[in-house]
């Protein structure tokens, strides 16, 4: 059964196709898009082998030429060196603007492929096909692109729309458990920000650790209600000047612990559930939830097998200077998304810096 999410926008406007299958799909959706012939299909190499040949099969069915690139898997990966591979591909097939680049991946060959697409000829046309729960509740959809930059997480970026995202949930049983974990931190951020009917369903499965621990329903609720809550906000607030700051939940934090383990210690839904951890632990000491909800939340992340504490060796000192340098400072404050409610969140730059010394030495390993 194929589920449709439409993320309204004033120009770009987009489906979330959500089918079991739907890999096969591909050539004959995008033939629909009116997009030009030619497509350049950008994968890692270990996805690649799974999945490739199925995406270029489709494609040529449909009548398109399609070429591919591959590229190492892995978010220290996640770089300018890496995009110019994309372009040189893009020039020796002689992509025009009507082309179409296709990420097949998950959140670091999206991200990548996307601003590629946004740069390369002034922008040509994107498809995102996720193949990690993380990029299919979260990185897919939304538009935002971009790379790392060394003192960084995303620093170097545009807001580019895909054409459309189609995701297929049979290509999860590939997914190492622990990716399957870091995308239901994602899941779990929704959960807490906005759909608070969604939290209670994860409350009550049984485990959340493994894909195949969860029946099809609820994997099919995740998907489908985890879409529709970034779809809503990313349709109110396209380029994050207001709502759609609430879905970096967990993010701030998350994004220091990545920028200085290296990108190597921790995955991204690792570092959103440390993340969330502490946000949930500020907003309960500046009382804008209780303790309760901040230890159902804790509860759920653990159920997802999910950290809740830094990792050994990171020093607050250099946590804190590098939230100096996220993307979300404004006139020198740290903005933080808090929770006021399982379901609600809020944005507030009224973080004392000694609160949040003060939860992180709490979080140590």
């Amino acid at each position: 059964m194929q589920s449709v999410i439409s993320v309204d926008l004033p120009n770009e406007s987009y489906d979330i196709a959500i089918a079991p299958d739907s890999l096969e799909q591909l050539g004959s959706l995008m033939a629909k898009l009116n997009v030009g012939k030619k497509a350049l299909v950008v994968s890692n190499r270990e996805l690649f082998r799974y999945y490739g040949k199925s995406a270029i099969a489709s494609l040529q069915e449909a009548g398109f030429e399609v070429a591919s690139c591959t590229l190492p898997a892995g978010e220290r990966y996640k770089s300018l060196a890496s995009v110019q591979k994309i372009y040189s591909a893009a020039f020796e097939n002689l992509l025009e603007r009507s082309s179409t680049l296709v990420a097949l991946g998950g959140g670091v060959i999206g991200d990548m492929t996307g601003f590629a697409a946004a740069t390369w000829l002034r922008g040509i046309n994107f498809v995102q096909v996720p193949t990690t729960l993380l990029a299919m509740v979260d990185a897919s959809i939304g538009g935002k692109t971009g790379v790392n930059h060394p003192q960084g997480k995303n620093l170097i970026g545009a807001f580019y729309q895909p054409k459309l995202v189609l995701i297929d949930p049979k290509v999860l049983s590939t997914l190492p458990v622990r990716e399957f974990r870091a995308g239901m931190a994602e899941v779990i951020k929704y959960g807490v920000i906005w759909d608070a009917e969604l939290f209670v369903q994860m409350e009550q499965a049984a485990s959340l650790d493994q894909l195949d621990h969860l029946d099809d329903g609820l994997l099919q609720e995740i998907l489908i209600r985890s879409c529709q809550a970034k779809a809503t906000v990313v349709s109110k607030d396209e380029k994050e000047s207001g709502l759609r700051a609430i879905l970096n939940y967990g993010h701030t934090i998350a994004h220091a612990v990545e920028s200085l383990t290296g990108y190597r210690l921790v995955n991204h839904g690792e570092a959103v559930a440390i993340g969330m951890v502490a946000a949930g632990q500020l907003a309960a000491y500046l009382e804008l939830w209780d303790k309760a909800a901040a230890q159902r939340q804790d509860a759920l992340i653990r159920k997802a097998a999910l950290p809740t504490k830094l990792p050994a060796g990171v020093n607050i000192e250099a946590i804190i200077e590098a939230l100096q340098s996220d993307k979300k400072v404004q006139a020198g404050k740290v903005r933080f998304v808090l929770p006021t409610q399982i379901g609600a969140a809020t944005v507030t730059d009224q973080v004392p810096q000694d609160l949040i010394r003060q939860v992180l030495r709490q979080m140590e390993s």
